[in-house]
C-alpha cells in the first residue's frame, strides 16, 4: 500500500499520519514539533527536498515512516526514534575505505537493536558540507548524535559546537578511562581532563628532505631549525590541508612565538598536496628542499632515493582526530562508542594509516625517541583558536608574499 508520495509536504504527511511526527523530529526536523512551524514550514517543504537538504537516505527514511504508520501506535514496534543514531564527519583519506567497511559491517550487525545512519566523507572534502547546519542549529536536537573529524575550528568555535560543549550537551563519547602511553606522560597529556572532547588518533606532521636540492645546507632536525633564514624559499607546506596547516601554525606560535610564523612564511616556497610533495623530486619545475607532510605520506617516498624523512627532535606537530557525542544519547550509543574505541579500528588507523591511536591497548610502533608537539588543553581553554589562527595566517601570508622571488 502507498501511504505517501515523495512530493507530499511534511505537513500533509504528519497531518494524515500523526505517528510519523516523532520520526521527523528524531531525524532533525525539530521545527515540526512546533505546531505553528509545522503548518508554515511544513507546508512549503516537500519530502524529497527535505531529505536531500539533510543528506538523509530516502529509501531508509521511507521505511521508517511506513513502520510508524503501520504500527498504529503499537509500543512494541521496533526501530523507534530513540533507537536510531546518526553519525556525521570525516575519515582520514588513506584509511577511509577500510574504516568505512568496518563501520558498514558494524551497522549491519547492529540492525536488529539499533538503526545507525552514517554520513562520513573523505577528509579531503573538508567540513563546509556540514558547517551550515551546525551554525544554524538553534537546539541540540537539530544535530546528529556523534561527529568525527580532525581540526580545531568547528569543534571549538562558539558559533559551531563550542556552545553545545559549554552547556554539556556534547562531550567525549569514547570508552577509555586511560589513553595510550604514547600520549599520557609528563610531556604530553592528550586526554581532555574535563571530558569534553574525545580523541581517537592523531595526524603527525614531519619533514621529507630532498638532500639533492638541499645541497650544502644542514638537514633540519627540528621545527626550530626550519625557521632559519638559510631555508628561505625552500619549504613546501600543506596549506590546502586546513586541519594540519591550522595545527602547524597554532602550535608553532604557541611554542616559539609569532616570529616563528613570520619566519616560516618567509621560508615557504609553495603549497603542495602531500602526494605531490612525495613526487616533487621528479618535477621539472622549482623543487622544494623540505616538505612538511603527514607521517603516512613519507612512507611513499622511493627507498634509496634523494628523499629522506626526518622526525623533528622537538616533536611531530599533531592534528587530533576528535569525536564528540550527545550526552543524553550516551546510553543508546554504548555499543557504537565501544566500536569507535575498539582495537580493530585502532589497528587500521595506527598500522595501516600511520595515525597513532589513543587506544591504550595498541602498540603504535613509533620509536620512543620520536615525540609529539601539540597545543595543550591549557592553551586551548584560554584562547579563541579561530582568532589565533586568523592572526597567524595573516602574518604567514604577508611574510610569504614579501619574500617571494619576483
Amino acid at each position: 500500500m502507498t501511504y505517501f508520495s515523495t512530493k507530499d509536504s511534511l505537513f500533509d504527511i504528519t497531518e494524515k499520519y500523526p505517528q510519523t511526527l516523532e520520526i521527523f523530529v528524531a531525524q532533525g526536523f525539530v521545527q515540526l514539533a512546533d505546531e505553528q512551524k509545522r503548518a508554515t514550514m511544513g507546508k512549503s517543504l516537500q519530502l524529497d527536498i527535505a531529505l536531500s537538504m539533510r543528506n538523509i537516505d530516502e529509501a531508509a527514511f521511507h521505511n521508517l515512516l511506513i513502520q510508524a504508520i503501520e504500527s498504529k501506535g503499537n509500543s512494541n514496534v521496533t526501530n523507534k526514534p530513540e533507537k536510531q543514531l546518526r553519525i556525521k564527519g570525516l575519515l582520514p583519506c588513506p584509511v577511509r575505505l577500510p574504516l568505512q567497511e568496518e563501520l558498514d559491517a558494524f551497522i549491519a550487525q547492529s540492525a536488529d537493536k539499533m538503526q545507525i545512519e552514517a554520513h562520513l566523507k573523505a577528509a579531503s572534502m573538508g567540513l563546509d558540507w556540514m558547517k551550515d547546519e551546525v551554525i544554524n542549529a538553534e537546539a541540540v536536537e537539530e544535530l546528529d548524535d556523534l561527529y568525527i573529524s580532525a581540526g580545531f575550528d568547528m569543534f571549538f568555535e562558539q558559533a559551531y559546537f563550542g556552545r553545545f560543549i559549554k552547556t554539556g550537551e556534547f562531550a567525549d563519547p569514547l570508552p577509555w578511562k586511560k589513553v595510550n602511553k604514547d600520549f599520557d606522560n609528563k610531556q604530553l597529556r592528550l586526554k581532555d581532563p574535563q571530558g569534553r572532547y574525545g580523541i581517537i588518533a592523531v595526524v603527525p606532521a614531519i619533514f621529507l628532505v630532498n638532500t639533492q636540492v638541499l645541497g650544502e645546507r644542514p638537514v633540519p632536525q627540528s621545527w626550530e631549525d626550519l625557521l632559519n633564514p638559510v631555508y628561505a624559499n625552500s619549504i613546501s607546506l600543506p596549506v590546502s590541508d586546513f586541519d594540519l596547516f591550522n595545527a602547524i601554525l597554532l602550535t608553532l606560535s604557541q611554542r616559539y612565538g609569532r616570529d616563528a610564523i613570520t619566519a616560516l612564511g618567509m621560508n615557504m616556497q609553495q603549497s603542495m598536496h602531500p602526494a605531490q610533495m612525495v613526487k616533487s623530486e621528479r618535477s621539472k619545475n622549482q623543487k622544494p628542499a623540505i616538505t612538511i607532510m603527514p607521517y603516512f605520506f613519507t612512507k611513499m617516498a622511493k627507498a634509496g632515493g634523494v628523499m629522506t624523512a626526518v622526525w623533528p627532535e622537538d616533536g611531530a606537530i599533531i592534528s587530533p582526530i576528535f569525536a564528540i557525542g550527545k550526552t543524553k544519547r550516551f546510553k543508546q550509543m554504548d555499543s557504537l562508542s565501544d566500536f569507535l574505541g575498539s582495537e580493530k579500528l585502532a589497528e587500521i588507523l595506527s598500522h595501516q594509516g600511520l595515525f597513532p591511536s589513543l587506544n591504550p591497548m595498541i602498540d603504535n610502533k613509533i620509536p620512543t625517541e620520536n615525540t609529539y608537539m601539540w597545543l595543550g588543553w591549557e592553551f586551548i581553554d584560554s584562547h579563541n583558536l579561530n582568532q589565533e589562527f586568523e592572526q597567524c595566517e595573516k602574518l604567514f601570508n604577508i611574510a610569504h608574499i614579501q619574500n617571494k622571488p619576483s
